[in-house]
């Protein structure tokens, strides 16, 4: 049972929580790259470039079967009958999202070391106030008695 607790208590850890929503979060974010790439970016470079379809683009290794009937351009279908290809265009792709993926994870840590400097410069600049001490309130209010006594 102390291996059970000690798991309870690793889980219910912050971090290990913000972990898990952090992967949670990036893997959806993956999902919405992937989508812009292969629905938006690659159909518009695709037609900027006279309609070329990034997904067709592969390296055929292996011998089609004799019992393959589809096209011998059709990647997937090729790819679904077991023939061994090099799918370069589903590599570049794959940069694509990973480029899009890198910027925006730079501008994020670029806008959060930007703050943090911000909030640096702004304690740099405040004026450094003495710690108040509250043995010097009890001095004050000494001293205001005794001259009380003394006038």
């Amino acid at each position: 049972m102390p291996l059970l607790d000690e798991f309870k208590k690793f889980i219910a850890r912050g971090n290990v929580l913000d972990l898990a929503v952090g992967v949670m979060v990036g893997a959806a974010f993956g999902k919405i790259v992937t989508s812009l790439t292969e629905n938006v970016i690659m159909p518009v470079i695709g037609w900027a470039f006279g309609d070329i379809d990034f997904s067709r683009y592969f390296l055929q290794l292996g011998q089609i079967p004799a019992s393959y009937k589809g096209s011998a351009t059709d990647y997937a279908a090729l790819k679904a009958a077991g023939v061994t290809m090099i799918g370069y265009g589903e590599f570049i792709t794959a940069v694509i999202n990973f480029l899009i993926i890198a910027f925006v994870l730079f501008l994020l840590v670029r806008s959060i070391n930007t703050m943090v400097d911000k909030v640096k410069k702004e304690q740099e600049a405040a004026p450094a106030q003495a710690p108040v001490d509250p043995q010097l309130d009890t001095l004050k209010e000494i001293l205001v008695e005794l001259r009380k006594r003394e006038g």
